[in-house]
């Protein structure tokens, strides 16, 4: 049996790490933060992450893609009216509208000290529901303008400056003559 690149499996068997990370990604998208140990949560971000992504397209290929990770389909979670709605209709419709301005990152993890019973490095892993900050997006912004100025900039002036350059040589050896 191949070995993960990320080291040891959680678990035993790679069904089992499967198993364990859909359980637990189905628990942060129900609660929107879980405390679990760092190995598992550093295990958990990117797969958070995908689905998040996934359902940020919102199709019907994703949603199933994202049903296929998330099985546990009788979990109710309670939305703001009181109505019972699946994590997977939850993701789709409440977490990644909410993600709709942000590239990546969904998640983050913070380290909180270790575990009293066997001391395991506990950690938070929740999701990011701040905005993105608009420094940020003023920032791209004013680089992609500067680039495209620049752009605009380039070609004109190559075309300005050819003529220019001729001009100065053929005065060049006129120069040299009255010497």
């Amino acid at each position: 049996m191949p070995t993960p690149s990320k080291g040891p499996r959680l678990g035993g068997s790679p069904a089992h790490e499967r198993h364990i990370l859909a359980n637990l990604a189905s628990s942060l998208f129900e609660h929107g933060r879980i405390t679990t140990t760092v190995t598992k949560a550093k295990r958990l971000q990117p797969v958070a992450d995908r689905l998040i992504t996934k359902a940020k397209r919102g199709d019907l290929h994703s949603r199933r893609q994202v049903s296929q990770v998330i099985r546990n389909k009788t979990v109710h979670v309670r939305d703001a009216e009181g109505d019972a709605k699946t994590i997977v209709h939850r993701l789709f419709t409440e977490i990644a509208p909410a993600m709709a301005e942000r590239n990546g990152g969904y998640t983050r993890i913070t380290k909180i000290g270790t575990r009293r019973g066997d001391n395991a490095p506990m950690a938070v892993i929740e999701l990011v529901t701040e905005p993105v900050s608009p420094k940020q997006a003023v920032v791209k912004e004013a680089t992609k303008a500067a680039e495209k100025a620049a752009k605009k900039d380039e070609t004109p002036a190559v075309e300005e400056t050819a003529p220019v350059e001729a001009s100065e040589t053929t005065e060049a050896p006129a120069a040299d003559e009255t010497k």
